[in-house]
């Protein structure tokens, strides 16, 4: 009796504030600064080396095709693979492939296949690193916490990619463009040390339970669609992926052309996304708790919807910055709250499977809105656009509330 104290203070304690939890949050706050550095450098890298239109369109698109390409078999390979082990490997890969990309940029020995090939792997090797910590998330937050740990992750995510990465990108990138991979290299770097002490472990999949691996990539696909839950919400997040990816294809051009703002504000709006995210990511948690996952997901929607119409129909000084605002908080809680019943509704052993598949599935339609909403606005115009997509969300939240809060927990 008198060792039970000792044993039990050396057991990893579970939910956010346990140090499992806090050592997966910095790597993941350290990989997201990483990610917003590169994908602010690299296509501006491209443009300025190359001055080729083609050039650049190609290293954008290369950082995008893994997620359709690799992430499938990347997904049922880390089902198979020790979590911790994955995320070392992936980290080491990113921090090497990097460094080789440093010494392109300072030797000036950077082409366009050399930018297209960093690019197709840095990605190739994300999508490794992202199934696999959603794994580790689950299991070191607990399933209880998971709301407060995706807004933890979801903020961490929106300061990394969206504010500290690009800042830093702009003011590295002005005094050599190389430093702006070696810092992304050593934030790689240290996410691999970092990780290595995440506990607890998630258990791969044995052996004998193992099927080929096109039959593991087909098994985590059907479960996304025959489960009533991860149905629901993947289909919402596709057909809303589709309608804002439209409005983000045309949206500077709308508040350049139509609601006169200057070039220089543009990314003043950006900033408002984030901040409505961050501010999601801090209230969901308790916005749940207090009406329920599935009215505050079909409330984000609406909030989202009604972002994107203020953009056309409130025509007062400071409303873009609002709607944008309302965007952010929008999309954010939504992200928190679908990540949360994504993770409760699916096996642990298939949580690589399933993270791969729901992506595939919720990001496929990006590309077609986006390449949609030009021409559409061509033929009619970029404010029928926006409110035709606003509608469209609406439609979606009214459609998707009775479904949501039937299939999920």
């Amino acid at each position: 009796m008198s060792g039970a104290p000792e044993d039990l203070a050396e057991r990893p304690v579970h939910g956010v504030r346990g140090e499992p939890f806090r050592r997966l949050l910095t790597t993941w706050t350290a990989t997201s600064v990483a990610d917003g550095v590169r994908a602010a450098a690299l296509p501006l890298y491209a443009a300025v080396s190359t001055r080729d239109p083609v050039s650049v369109s190609a290293v954008a698109a290369a950082e995008v095709v893994p997620w359709l390409l690799i992430a499938l078999p990347a997904g049922a390979l880390v089902d198979r693979m020790r979590c911790r082990g994955t995320l070392v490997a992936a980290h080491s890969f990113r921090a090497v492939v990097t460094l080789l990309l440093v010494w392109f940029v300072h030797s000036g020995q950077t082409g366009t296949f050399v930018l297209l090939g960093c690019a197709f792997l840095l990605s190739s090797a994300e999508t490794f690193a992202d199934s696999a910590t959603q794994s580790l998330l689950v299991s070191a937050a607990g399933e209880r916490e998971l709301e407060r740990a995706n807004g933890r992750f979801v903020g961490a995510e929106t300061i990394g990619v969206e504010i500290a990465g690009p800042l830093a990108a702009a003011g590295l990138f002005a005094w050599r463009p190389e430093l702006c991979f070696a810092v992304t290299a050593l934030a790689f770097g240290f996410a691999a040390v970092w990780i290595l002490r995440v506990s607890p472990e998630v258990e791969p999949v044995r052996a004998a339970e193992r099927r080929s691996m096109a039959g593991e990539i087909r098994q985590g696909a059907v479960f996304v669609l025959s489960s009533p839950g991860l149905r629901a919400v993947v289909g919402t997040v596709g057909l809303v992926a589709l309608l804002t990816s439209a409005v983000n294809a045309i949206a500077v051009l709308f508040v350049l052309e139509s609601l006169g703002l200057a070039p220089s504000t543009v990314p003043t709006l950006l900033v408002c996304t984030a901040a409505g995210t961050l501010v999601a990511s801090r209230t969901t948690a308790g916005l749940s708790t207090r009406f329920g996952g599935a009215p505050v997901m079909t409330g984000a929607l609406l909030v989202l919807a009604g972002g994107v119409a203020a953009l056309e129909l409130v025509r007062l000084p400071g409303a873009a910055w609002g709607a944008y605002f309302l965007m952010g908080f929008g999309a954010g809680t939504w992200n928190v709250l679908s990540s949360a019943n994504r993770q409760r509704l699916t096996p642990g052993p298939m949580m690589g499977r399933v993270t791969s598949a729901y992506r595939v599935f919720a990001w496929g339609l990006m590309p077609l809105g986006a390449a949609a909403a030009g021409p559409l606005a061509e033929v009619t115009s970029p404010a029928t656009v926006i409110v035709v997509a606003a509608l469209s969300i609406a439609v979606v939240a009214g459609f998707c509330a009775p479904v949501l809060r039937r299939s999920l927990p």
